[in-house]
Parts: structure tokens; C-alpha cells; sequence
């Protein structure tokens, strides 16, 4: 049978006794390379870091051979929103993450791991609750090769923040940036560029991104755009006034130059799912337009966040310590109570408001609690007992908000430029991260893709899963060598079981690892074998286009 010509055939006659001889040889699996043609049964032959050949390899002989018959071979999956930036710090092994299949960690919604003055340290690590670590490092590479340099299983890659730029100039300082202060931070998003960041993000529900202006924001990412990286955005609004804040997310893509993406698309609130097909129809029609617009989503109808999302902007100026004193002055109280109530409303009640992450001990005991069976509890209203929370937790506290229509994220998944992300941390069910309960999405997101919506409910075919999981990510971010099954690529590969990949993690019981995938390769080294991590740590830097 003659294979399609987008597999990128390596044919190696058989000579002498028995052909050339590979580091591993994957024999037999239904091969997806990345594009959203079929899977053709062929082999896979990985020489050390890399894929050399792909196709009917005959005699070929490997190191180690796998016999994939039966399953699928595809590239290694891309998060395009992980906040696995800390977890990664403590355990490098990725379990939750690279159990199903994801061998790049993309980093960046708005905040990043660095510029960073003293000052920023001091307060970064006087935030840190359960998972505890030093800032040693200054710049966004520093970080990103600190984490390489402790051992990680995936690769990893980042944005720069523009809210991190914006706390390095202004602080936590709300007003508009001067010219001065704006080239400087043009400045610092240069240098992380020439580091290898891979655009600038954005996400502008949080202090002190909130505050930055269009212009603030078109300015960084012209820098980004110069330098081959994209604007991604958390755009500044998801409810009442959606169409306002992608008017304003297409504006500065546009006026900047820019390609952009949204970060984790939706409609959220139940007064405003009915927007999601004009949401859509608005993002066509710029496309159509010329404007390289994308997205991405996570594969469940509740998002999480934390108590933050439900207190306007003017009470959180400052910074934290600002926002937590504020909570206890009375008449800043009587102020803010019509808002907050407001705000839950938007997101359905308190009771819509599920609590997941403490960082006082004397307050964990409401883990997996409603906002609503906490007030309850302690014989307040909702309104009073989320801002008492927040400064007896000193925290933002950790929620699940069920706001999201599950019709809307069906109709997401058959939109073919959406990509995925997880949104949370890649954890495990033991030690520290015990602590605390992630949305399920930390231990789902990419299994419950392949086996809810593909096998279960053929919302779309498996081979235009996997493209939006790989190639379509690895495009989009210009990456270099990754995302596809092709010689000469990195050998980022998962081995999965289309029939049985499943997700079992819930919001009652999150740290539950998902299942079907069978085997991971990480530059050429197994890190998940027979579904049991190997405790190798093979994972590299991804630097942006930036960088030649």
C-alpha cells in the first residue's frame, strides 16, 4: 500500500543481516502525525532525541522495540495554558499531565515567572501557601532553566507576563503608564523575547493587569510581534460585557500587528450563554478579515479561579495586603456588599461558588464546600463570608465556579482553530498537592477530550483531536521541531488506546489519574511506560521564534 506523501516517508532498504538498528522502534500503531489526515498502521524509529524514520521500517531493528498494534501514535500533546510553573518546582515528574499524554507545559496567562525585582521576590514568597519554594532566579529564562536544571518530565515553555512587566515598573501602583514607563516596559518584554518567550499575555481580571490600558497593552505586544511571538489574552471580560472586551482584544491585535489567541474562550454566566454563536461568528468573521486569530479552551463547563473574580477592581488596587485591610474596614464593607452580591448573581449564587484551596490549616476543613454551605456554616451571608475568608486565609482562595453552559463547550470542540489547555497545575494524589483540591481539569482535560467528546460523542474525528493537540498548537506558537510525527522532529510521542483513554477525575474527588495512555517519550526518552512513570526528567526549555 502506498503511503500519503505527509508522512514524510523514510524507507530504509533492508542490507546485511537484518537493516539498520534504531534506538527504539514503535511497530505497528495507527500513526497520527499531526495533521488532521487518518492514521495509516505504520512504525516510528527514534534515534536519539529525534524521530528518524516513519513508515514500513521491515528488518529495522531497536534498542527497544515497542509493539504498538492496536493503538494510537501520536505527537505529544501541547498545554496551551498550564499553571504547572510552581507544582513543577517541588515534583518535576508531571504526573497528572504526562499521564495523559502532554509532553509541553506552556506557561504565561497574564503573570510569568519573571522579570523580577527584590521587591516582587519578597512578595512572591510571602504568598506561597502549601507548595513552598526560593526565588532564585531574576529573568523568565533564569526561571525556565532553573526548573530544567532541577529535572522535569515535560518540556516547558512561557510567555511573558504583561502584568509582570507592569508590577516590575509600576508596582501595584492602578494609574495609566507614562511614555517613559511604557518603553521600559517594551524594554523588558524585548529581553524576554531575545530569552525565548513566546509572545506576551495578558489576562486583565487580575490586579495589577486589570489596570493596564489598550494602549499599554498594544505597545508590549508590537514588541512581541517584531520578534515573531503573539498577544494571547484572558481578555478582560467572559459575561455581561463580552463583545466590549473582544472589540478590545481584535483592536490591539490588529493595531499591533499582531497574531493573538484567546485565552480559555467562553460565555460565562447563564445570561449570557445565548452569546456564544455571535462569539463565534464575530471571531470568523476577523479571520476572514486577515486578522490571525485563535483560542483555546478546557474541556468542562465550570472554571476556576479565585475569590477575587467576584470583588471589583477598586477594592483590590494595591496589591493583596491593600485588598485584605480593606475587607476589614466596616464602610469599605457596606460599599462592597451590593457588588459582590451582583457578582454572584452573574455566576449563578453562591451556591455555583465551590471552595478548593486554603492556605491557612484552620480554614482547609471547608475544602470541597460551597461559598453557600460555608455561610451558612458560620451564620453569615455569602456576601460577608467571602470577604471575611480572604483576609483570615490570607489568600485569594482557590474556587470552582459552575457558570459555563456544557452546550457552549461542545459547540468549542467543533470549532477547528480552538486549541486546549488544562488551566490548572500537573499534579499527583499524594504529598503536598493533598492539601489542597484542583479542578478536575488538572487530571482530565486532555483524556476527557479523547474519550467523552471523540469516542463517545463523535463531536469530531480522532485525527482533528489530535492535530488541535499538536500541530495546530506547535503553529500557532511557531515552534520549531515539535508537534508533529516527521523525521527530523523531536521524539515528543504518546501511545494511547483510543478505546479505553478516560478521565475519572471529579469535583468531589479531583486527584484521580486518568487512563489509556500507555506509553510517553519526551525528546526520545520514556517517561511513562505500560502507563507508570519511569521518574525520568527529559524535559527542555521550548524558547519562542525569537530566539535563532
Amino acid at each position: 500500500m502506498r503511503l500519503p506523501p505527509i508522512f514524510a516517508l523514510t524507507l530504509l532498504a533492508s542490507l546485511g543481516c537484518g537493516g539498520p538498528t534504531y534506538d527504539v522502534v514503535i511497530r505497528g500503531g495507527t500513526v497520527y502525525n499531526g495533521s488532521d489526515s487518518a492514521g495509516i498502521v505504520a512504525d516510528v524509529a527514534i534515534q536519539g532525541d529525534s524521530i528518524v524514520a516513519v513508515g514500513n521500517l521491515g528488518a529495522a531493528r531497536g534498542r527497544q522495540v515497542i509493539d504498538a498494534q492496536g493503538l494510537a501514535v501520536a505527537p505529544g500533546f501541547i498545554n496551551m495554558l498550564s499553571w504547572a510553573n510552581e507544582a513543577l518546582l517541588v515534583d518535576g515528574k508531571s504526573q497528572s499531565d504526562i499521564r495523559q499524554g502532554v509532553t509541553l507545559e506552556i506557561f504565561g496567562e497574564g503573570e510569568s515567572m519573571g522579570p523580577l525585582t527584590p521587591a516582587m521576590k519578597a512578595e512572591w514568597e510571602a504568598a506561597q501557601g502549601d507548595i513552598r519554594f526560593p526565588i532564585t532566579w531574576t529573568t523568565l529564562a533564569g526561571y525556565l532553566d532553573t526548573l530544567v536544571h532541577r529535572g522535569v518530565s515535560p518540556n516547558v515553555a512561557s510567555f511573558v507576563g504583561a502584568a509582570t512587566v507592569r508590577q516590575y515598573v509600576l508596582g501595584h501602583d492602578p494609574r495609566q503608564a507614562t511614555k517613559s514607563e511604557l518603553a521600559q516596559m517594551q524594554q523588558l518584554v524585548g529581553e524576554a523575547m531575545a530569552d525565548g518567550a513566546l509572545g506576551v499575555g495578558s489576562s486583565l481580571i487580575y490586579e495589577p493587569g486589570m489596570f493596564a490600558t489598550s494602549t499599554e497593552l498594544e505597545w508590549l505586544a508590537q514588541i512581541a510581534a517584531a520578534r515573531g511571538g503573539i498577544y494571547i489574552s484572558h481578555i478582560r471580560n467572559e459575561g455581561d460585557s463580552l463583545f466590549e472586551a473582544l472589540d478590545e482584544f481584535l483592536g490591539i491585535a490588529a493595531r499591533a500587528g499582531a497574531r493573538a489567541e484567546i485565552y480559555h474562550l467562553k460565555t460565562s454566566g447563564p445570561r449570557n450563554w445565548d452569546k456564544e454563536d455571535e462569539l463565534l461568528t464575530r471571531i470568523e468573521e476577523a479571520r476572514s478579515k486577515g486578522l490571525k486569530v485563535t483560542a483555546d479552551m478546557y474541556t468542562y463547563p465550570a472554571s476556576a479561579t479565585g475569590l477575587d473574580a467576584v470583588m471589583p477592581g477598586w477594592v483590590r488596587a494595591g496589591g493583596f495586603a491593600a485588598w485584605a485591610g480593606r475587607l476589614q474596614d466596616p464602610a469599605t464593607r457596606r460599599r462592597l456588599k451590593p457588588e459582590v452580591t451582583a457578582a454572584l448573581v452573574k455566576v449563578g449564587g453562591a451556591d455555583h461558588v465551590l471552595l478548593v484551596g486554603f492556605k491557612n490549616d484552620s480554614l482547609k476543613h471547608y475544602t470541597g464546600q460551597t461559598l453557600a454551605q460555608v455561610a451558612t456554616t458560620r451564620g453569615t451571608g455569602p456576601e460577608e463570608t467571602a470577604m471575611d475568608l480572604v483576609y483570615q486565609d490570607n489568600s485569594r482562595i482557590g474556587c470552582v465556579y459552575f457558570s459555563m453552559s456544557e452546550e457552549n463547550v461542545r459547540k468549542q470542540i467543533q470549532v477547528p482553530w480552538i486549541s486546549f489547555g488544562s488551566d490548572e497545575a500537573s499534579l499527583a494524589p499524594e504529598g503536598v498537592f493533598l492539601k489542597s483540591n484542583p479542578h478536575p481539569r488538572a487530571y482530565g482535560t486532555f483524556a476527557r477530550l479523547l474519550g467523552k467528546y471523540v469516542r463517545d460523542e463523535k463531536l469530531i474525528r480522532l485525527e482533528q483531536a489530535i492535530h488541535r493537540l499538536t500541530l495546530l498548537p506547535a503553529t500557532t506558537l511557531r515552534l520549531k521541531r515539535r508537534g508533529a510525527l516527521r523525521p527530523g522532529y523531536f521524539a515528543d510521542v504518546v501511545i494511547f488506546d483510543p478505546a479505553t483513554i478516560q478521565d475519572h477525575a471529579t469535583f468531589e474527588k479531583p486527584h484521580q489519574y486518568s487512563t489509556g495512555v500507555r506509553d510517553v517519550f519526551v525528546n526520545g526518552t520514556q517517561v511513562l511506560k505500560d502507563g507508570e512513570h519511569t521518574g525520568a526528567t527529559p524535559g527542555r526549555v521550548v524558547r519562542g521564534a525569537g530566539v535563532p
